[in-house]
């Protein structure tokens, strides 16, 4: 993995055009330079030439960043500021004691053990396995930490494949190492993606599946940080896909209205609508801005509370405007941030497997 002063022709490659001050979420509502991508560079350009050194004010706009990914995908030169971001906050926490601390609480044996007793204790609200015949779908199945340590998935997915066996496998995975790259945490980082990797390798199977969009998202940038990991990329879809290729239908007795919300790291999500065209007494409505960021992004809230707020409020907003019964993402911290800001409100918030388990029928 390159240091942070290998990326010095990236940083020095940023023109400070300002385009990704259009699409920058954060720059919308709080329009300082320092904010966006153009900012941030000229910040870190500063460090790497030795003008300024890392503070505590560079910190906090590092910190103040979404991990959306837009401005690399408005950006020219596709320089990915989150990849550099990460880079810079390991250079800034690494010999700073909360960052130990951060580490501490983010090391295999505190880390797993959590995320393994949630798991234990959730066993037993799970169903049971079925079987598949030797002609169905092999999928590895990345089940994320909040599936590992929440039933709700596996129920969901029980009802949905009944009547079309997928024979799953799940690998002993390790998190996927979003949260570790987002607080600068590289050796760990580096740690589970070498294990997530190896896992992979034990098996063959026809799909990978997540139905976490950050998740997939992590698991496709492995092949940045690892040789002879190109191989994840193939037939790496997410559930929402392979319901939707296996042309599955479901009917809804009670006619409802729902809406969408597309997670900051869903690549594409034209299986949405095909899904929709096949629940029975389903009123798909679009919401405004459907692809806006919730504005949770895990510790991003924490970090930046009063700015969360804003970006979840304007998305509560626009999700009110449609009337939906239902709104619909893939993404569990996306679930949280929804949930924060429909509180009392009359749309419910729910992942989109549990809604189209809640089906009366599925052919």
């Amino acid at each position: 993995m390159k240091e942070f002063k290998d990326y010095k022709p990236e940083i020095n490659k940023c023109s400070k055009c300002g385009l990704c001050e259009s699409v920058c979420p954060l720059f919308k509502i709080n329009p300082n330079d320092c904010v966006a991508s153009k900012g941030k560079f000229l910040m870190l350009g500063g460090v790497i030439n030795g003008d300024l050194k890392f503070s505590q004010t560079i910190n906090k706009y590092l910190d103040m960043c979404l991990k959306c990914g837009k401005c690399k995908s408005f950006c020219p030169g596709g320089i990915d500021i989150c990849e550099i971001l990460a880079a810079a906050k390991y250079e800034y926490m690494k010999n700073r004691l909360s960052g130990k601390i951060i580490n501490f609480l983010q090391s295999r044996p505190v880390f797993n053990r959590i995320i393994k007793t949630g798991e234990v204790l959730s066993g037993l609200f799970r169903p049971k396995k079925g079987c598949a015949d030797t002609s169905s779908p092999v999928v590895v199945y990345f089940k994320g930490c909040v599936n590992k340590v929440f039933p709700k998935t596996d129920k969901a997915l029980a009802r949905l494949l009944k009547h079309h066996p997928v024979k799953i496998i799940e690998p002993d995975f390790e998190c996927c190492g979003l949260p570790f790259m987002t607080e600068g945490n590289l050796e760990r980082f580096m740690q589970v993606c070498k294990h997530n990797t190896e896992e992979l390798r034990k098996y063959k199977y026809d799909y990978l599946i997540t139905d976490c969009a950050s998740c997939a998202d992590t698991i496709a940038s492995y092949p940045k940080y690892m040789e002879n990991a190109g191989f994840l990329l193939k037939n790496g879809i997410n559930w929402g896909d392979f319901i939707a290729d296996e042309n599955m239908k479901f009917k809804f007795k009670k006619h409802l209205k729902v809406t969408f919300h597309k997670p900051c790291h869903l690549e594409n999500d034209e299986f949405f609508e095909k899904i929709m065209n096949n629940c029975e007494n389903i009123e798909y409505v679009k919401m405004e801005d459907y692809d806006a960021c919730c504005g949770f992004a895990g510790s991003f809230a924490l970090k930046n509370a009063g700015i969360s707020a804003g970006l979840i409020s304007q998305k509560a907003e626009n999700i009110e405007k449609t009337g939906a019964d239902y709104v619909i993402t893939t993404c569990p911290a996306c679930i949280i941030g929804l949930k924060l800001g429909l509180a009392g409100k009359k749309t419910k918030v729910i992942s989109l497997l549990e809604f189209l388990a809640m089906a009366d029928k599925i052919i």
